[in-house]
């Protein structure tokens, strides 16, 4: 399975974004009102960096809470992980647990083609997983006498 499967199987979502120069409360917003952990951060429509519920909590930590004097691009993740549509499932789920992050962005020549969180790469593991077990079990039923 590659991360192109999971991104079928959790759909064309739209993509949010922010710009770096916008304050957190407004990324906080965005967050909350479209129920989502993380913001693709943009600049004239090219990314230049990625924001998560856990920048956000760990700038308040940093700065205390005063979310209207923060910008964006004072939290975001500069560098963030990334992975392609042809990479492995395995390969991203271990990028994730590595490095305890919940959302890799995923990119192509440059374009971003959308996020993923954990939680997409264990829906479709286990989507997978169901999938398999049936044809085992359709196999075991069938057995040749």
């Amino acid at each position: 399975m590659f991360v192109r499967d999971v991104m079928s199987v959790k759909g064309t979502g739209e993509v949010y974004g922010i710009e770096p120069d916008q304050p957190v409360s407004a990324a906080v917003r965005q967050l909350v009102e479209h129920d989502i952990g993380s913001l693709v951060v943009t600049r004239d429509g090219r990314m230049v960096g990625f924001l998560t519920e856990r920048d956000i909590l760990r700038g308040m930590h940093a700065r205390g809470c005063a979310l209207e004097d923060i910008r964006v691009s004072d939290l975001m993740e500069k560098e963030p992980l990334v992975c392609g549509p042809e990479d492995s499932v395995d390969y991203a789920r271990d990028v994730l647990t590595k490095h305890r992050v919940s959302h890799l962005v995923v990119m192509e020549n440059n374009q971003l083609l959308g996020v993923i969180s954990f939680h997409d790469v264990a829906k479709a593991c286990l989507r997978q997983a169901n999938f398999e077990n049936s044809l085992l079990k359709r196999y075991i039923k069938n057995w040749p006498e």
